[in-house]
């Protein structure tokens, strides 16, 4: 009905006028006012329908295609009073279950990088070093670093804040390097100190004797076997009034930890050279630590009362070496001294005064303090020892304190005469106890702020420690499993060393070691400081092992019956040259020897004999070889070989011997007998016949001049 009313107004015309027009401009120009009417028409009366006869009301609309001013004018105010309209917003659909996923590519996380132990690559740090420069000498990334700084308990801010020594080497410890702390005298007090001297050389050239005539003691008398097996520290008052402090070396091979030890903490190293004997391995052996340490040195000629002292054949040979002499327009002091009558030892002292002077040696005197482990023993009563001599600062009583992966809390500071003491300087030679484990001998002992921080680092190098351990022994079998075919195999040496210092563990352990051979393998299954306990039969027993004491006391009986019960050897000793000879022997012994073929003896074919038309039963035709015997013998068992010129033509056993035509097993040195060879009628008069035996070689143990011990298969 609204059509038809529309229709009468005639809009409808103008709208099917503009939809059948055929330019674009006319068709929207006829729709716009087409609008225009419907905009302002209206009905206010009721019409009636034609189809159902109802009457339907027309209500008039006003509707805007268009923003008018007002409705522009009432937005602004909205906006301007902060009231905004929604804004238009892309929905998406929401995925069903039933959608199928979508295939995109994997792409794999990446990967941490994986750090190994190396055992072999050690990095300086200092207190402050900042994380980037850290992460430089690591080659490790700043991020990962930051990371192994938050697993220990650190705020991490920035790169370059700086870290405390201790963190650091956590920090580089978790990353598989080794360090070495750096420790920095810049705006501390410098006082000067005595000079650490270390008496070297070799075995039995009058080491001991000549601190003893120094000191006026009697050490080198209470010495077992008349050698020094020990790394001593005594502090003596010379004439002058200075203070020097010693150390006394072991000469023997065996301790040659022990000198490059004495060598790494010393500030002037003097070698002793016997007048009488020279030069030796062991003094040779003494100059190459001095020169690895680059510590300067001097000369004491040893011995020079003795008739037969040549101290000028001395010079020259340490000249040959080397070594740039006084005489010779150099710099190192030769000084000749006798220990026993005591003279020259004012020109000792005086050259070594001299060359402290020109080396103007001082230290850091306040705070903590940094030592060097000397010994390391286990007493029963006090448990764990350690005699470590002061480099810089001041050990106080009281203090925690780190060494290797042991830490403790100082109980209390003795010096070598065995006076407690509340304090120790430096170019002190101390022990201490109060350590919670045996430390190394050689590591460094550090002072820490807390009992925390003493348990993390002990922590962490012991984990350092572990991992190294495994790599190395990973590395070994791998080895192992590579040479596997060239290698013969070789038989165990189970062994469990105890001594009464840590230091002379490690001697004896390398000294051990060095006795391995391609037949026998020398397995140190266990080491430890002390006496010898039942759980060392134990362990002993549950391994096949033999137990090597040195320098400790007869087990209890006790023991020594568990042992016996055992079937378990416990070899002890207080001579360390005397241990590897018994231990040489049991090498010998247990080896299995190598199979070798020898010439028995040598026979010269002087005449030949033939058996014709013998039965088939008597083994048909048969050729002799009448010999003579002309070296060793000839045993029926033995295997032959016929040689021509000197070149073999065959080889074979032997089916018959007979001497003055009795069958015999053995023919001497020049006896005459006939020989029948297996498979063999092509010798000839003049022919050489050697009988070979199979016998099992033995390897030997060779003990050298110096001490040097070796097994030669």
């Amino acid at each position: 009905m609204a059509w038809r009313i529309l229709t009468k107004k005639g809009v409808h015309t103008s709208i099917i006028k503009a939809l059948t027009s055929t330019t674009l401009g006319n068709g929207l120009q006829s729709i716009s006012s087409s609008i225009r009417s419907i905009a302002e028409y209206g009905v206010n009366q009721s019409l009636r329908s034609s189809e159902n006869g109802t009457i339907v009301p027309i209500v008039r609309h006003s509707r805007y295609f268009y923003a008018s001013r007002q409705l522009l004018a009432k937005k602004k105010k909205e906006e301007a009073y902060g009231i905004k309209a929604p804004k238009r917003r892309n929905y998406v659909k929401k995925k069903t279950k039933n959608q199928p996923p979508v295939e995109a590519p994997y792409v794999a996380p990446k990967p941490m990088k994986n750090v190994k132990s190396n055992p072999d690559r050690i990095i300086d740090i200092f207190e402050g070093i900042t994380i980037s420069e850290l992460a430089k000498r690591t080659g490790v990334s700043i991020s990962s670093l930051q990371d192994i700084l938050v697993n220990v308990g650190e705020k991490v801010t920035s790169e370059f804040d700086p870290l405390s020594i201790d963190i650091a080497e956590l920090i580089a410890m978790e990353v598989g390097v080794n360090v070495k702390r750096l420790h920095s005298n810049e705006g501390v007090n410098l006082q000067p100190r005595a000079p650490v001297v270390t008496v070297m050389g070799h075995v039995d050239h009058g080491k001991t004797s000549l601190l003893d005539a120094l000191r006026q003691t009697s050490v080198a008398a209470r010495e077992a076997g008349g050698i020094t097996q020990h790394l001593g520290a005594f502090v003596v008052s010379m004439p002058s009034g200075a203070s020097i402090t010693f150390l006394d070396t072991p000469g023997h091979a065996a301790f040659s930890a022990m000198r490059a030890r004495g060598a790494a903490v010393t500030d002037i190293v003097v070698l002793v050279v016997a007048a009488d004997d020279g030069v030796m391995p062991q003094t040779r052996e003494a100059m190459n630590h001095v020169k690895v340490a680059n510590v300067p040195i001097v000369i004491a000629i040893n011995k020079c009362d003795k008739p037969a002292a040549d101290a000028e054949k001395v010079r020259i040979q340490l000249g040959s070496e080397g070594l740039p002499l006084e005489e010779m327009g150099g710099d190192v002091q030769v000084v000749e001294v006798s220990a026993k009558t005591k003279i020259g030892l004012d020109n000792l002292e005086e050259a070594l005064l001299l060359q402290a002077e020109i080396m103007d040696l001082k230290a850091r005197v306040d705070g903590p303090a940094l030592a060097y482990v000397v010994e390391a023993r286990l007493d029963r009563g006090r448990g764990p020892l350690v005699t470590s001599i002061v480099k810089a600062g001041t050990f106080i009583s009281g203090q925690h304190v780190v060494v290797g992966a042991e830490w403790g809390k100082i109980r209390a500071i003795r010096d070598m005469a065995g006076k407690v003491k509340e304090t120790a300087g430096p170019a002190t030679p101390v022990e201490i106890e109060g350590f919670r484990g045996l430390p190394m001998a050689g590591d460094d002992i550090i002072v820490v702020d807390s009992e925390e921080r003493a348990k993390m680092l002990s922590a962490g190098r012991k984990k350092k420690l572990e991992k190294d351990r495994l790599s190395k022994s990973e590395e070994g079998r791998i080895e192992a499993l590579d040479d596997s075919e060239d290698v013969p195999e070789r038989v165990e040496l189970p062994i469990i060393v105890k001594a009464d210092v840590q230091g002379t563990v490690q001697a004896v352990t390398d000294a051990l070691k060095s006795l391995n051979s391609p037949q026998v393998f020398v397995n140190i299954v266990h080491v430890g400081v002390g006496p010898l306990s039942q759980s060392d039969v134990d362990l002993a027993q549950a391994c096949g092992a033999c137990i090597v004491g040195f320098n400790i006391q007869s087990p209890p009986n006790s023991v020594t019956q568990s042992a016996s019960r055992a079937n378990i050897k416990i070899k002890i000793h207080r001579v360390i040259y005397r241990l590897l000879e018994d231990l040489g022997s049991l090498i010998v012994e247990k080896a299995p020897g190598t199979s070798e073929t020898q010439v028995a003896g040598e026979a010269e074919i002087l005449s030949i004999f033939q058996l014709v038309n013998r039965s088939k039963a008597k083994g048909g035709d048969v050729k002799i070889a009448g010999c003579r015997v002309m070296d060793g013998c000839f045993t029926k068992s033995s295997n032959l070989r016929i040689l021509r010129s000197g070149d073999i033509i065959f080889e074979g056993s032997c089916s018959s011997l007979k001497r003055e035509k009795q069958d015999v097993e053995t023919v001497g040195k020049g006896n005459e007998c006939g020989l029948v060879i297996n498979d063999c009628d092509s010798f000839q008069i003049g022919d050489i016949v050697q009988c070979l035996e199979q016998v099992n070689r033995k390897p030997k143990f060779i003990s050298s001049e110096g001490g040097g011990v070796r097994i030669e298969c």
